[in-house]
């Protein structure tokens, strides 16, 4: 039979999730032991034939019910399904025939892998029973979550503030991304909400490494919560040179007094 499945998981940061990175997990694992060669008896000795099931590893069981004689088949208790019953146990795996031992083993996390995928590295499992073959060791990946960044799919999401002088006179960013800092030139007029697209600066693909996803980054105009004396009276300047004076305040408030009324 085939060994069992070996199920762990690993963390790795947002930065590591999109260009991939190797590391090292530590586990207990078992190996057929040395000493006895698997068989779980004492050097020198061998299973001998259970007499329960006489090497079937089944116990059947008959019964008469309302619809005739039913038989049952179920696991022999005494030799567990083997066949075999050990009388003298190996010392060192204690009859199992297996014995535990820590192991290091180096997992290679692909770029583009998303949180709670898994990578499943064969015959890293527990070993088989009767000379099966090992199971597989699944890891299953979690990502940290990023102070800045957002993962939808292949893209990446971000939220940058910009302040009102830049976006009425137009500015040159300077945007963070995954690759580093991009310069990105705004025009004059730029609205709150308003969102760039780098193309490329995304996630690369897990099934074509020449693919990669967008950074899409939507811009917020900050409003100041404080101001001197000397900035409010150079904004009160700028709402008179745009119209907004006193007169537009009146009119519109008249228009509401008339919409109410």
């Amino acid at each position: 039979m085939k060994g069992e499945n070996v199920r762990t998981s690993i963390r790795i940061s947002f930065e590591e999730a999109v260009f991939g990175c190797k590391k090292e997990i530590t586990l207990n694992l078992k190996d057929t032991c040395t000493k006895c060669g698997g068989t779980g008896a004492k050097p020198g000795t061998s299973p001998q034939t259970c007499t329960t099931c006489n090497g079937s590893g089944q116990k059947i069981y008959t019964q008469q019910t309302m619809l005739g004689m039913m038989r049952n088949v179920t696991v022999c208790p005494d030799c567990g399904g083997t066949g075999k019953v050990i009388k003298e146990k190996c010392p060192d795996c204690r009859g199992t025939g297996f014995v535990a031992s820590r192991k290091t083993i180096e997992v290679n996390i692909p770029a583009g892998i998303d949180n709670g995928q898994s990578i499943r590295i064969r015959e890293k499992g527990e070993p088989g029973i009767g000379g099966g073959e090992r199971g597989d060791l699944l890891v299953e990946i979690i990502v940290s979550q990023h102070p800045i960044f957002r993962r939808q799919d292949l893209n990446i999401y971000s939220t940058m503030p910009i302040s009102f002088t830049q976006a009425a006179l137009g500015a040159t960013l300077k945007i963070a991304t995954v690759d580093g800092t991009e310069e990105y030139k705004i025009s004059p007029g730029t609205q709150t909400d308003t969102k760039i697209r780098l193309r490329g600066k995304g996630v690369p693909s897990l099934h074509s490494r020449s693919s990669r996803g967008d950074h899409i980054v939507t811009l917020v105009v900050q409003v100041p919560t404080s101001l001197t004396a000397e900035q409010r009276e150079a904004l009160k300047k700028f709402e008179e040179a745009m119209g907004s004076g006193t007169s537009s305040h009146s009119q519109e408030s008249g228009r509401k007094k008339k919409f109410f009324k």
